[in-house]
């Protein structure tokens, strides 16, 4: 069956397990104050969209757009399920922000991600659709464990 993607809410309980299983495993992964993964308030906010990948009715995954104003958007929250990894659920989650984003006009998409091995299939993922790392933004900052990617999406 196929995976499909359109906008989620913090009101249905696979969406909310979701996104409070991310944060516990990003709190767990990361140095104490390093992980800037957002709780269910920071996802409940009129600038973010979220976002669910389904196979029919079962959620594989989630990610989420936050505009940060002035053309500038992140990509907040991808997670996907343990047992659905590896089955395109992120990259359909990342095509449907970035479609979101050009829709929407936003000139640059950046998001901010861990280092190391734990990370390495979503920096791969993130650079074959064209992100490229460079300086931090909002109020992240570039660490040993941590970087900044960005996508150029004005038109060429």
């Amino acid at each position: 069956m196929k995976i499909t993607v359109r906008e989620a809410t913090l009101h249905d309980p696979q969406v909310r397990a979701l996104a409070l299983d991310h944060v516990r495993q990003m709190r767990a992964g990361s140095p104490e104050g390093q992980a800037f993964a957002l709780d269910l308030t920071g996802l409940d906010d009129p600038a973010i969209t979220l976002f669910g990948a389904w196979r029919g009715d079962d959620l594989l995954g989630i990610g989420a757009l936050k505009r940060l104003g002035a053309q500038g958007a992140e990509i907040k929250s991808m997670r996907t399920r343990a047992d659905a990894l590896r089955q395109g659920v992120a990259r359909a989650l990342l095509e449907a922000i970035v479609a979101r984003a050009q829709d929407e006009g936003i000139a640059r998409l950046s998001l901010e991600t861990g280092r190391g091995p734990m990370f390495e299939p979503a920096l791969a993922l993130y650079r074959a659709r064209g992100f490229r790392n460079g300086e931090a933004f909002a109020d992240y900052e570039n660490t040993d464990f941590n970087q900044c990617l960005h996508l150029d999406l004005t038109p060429q």
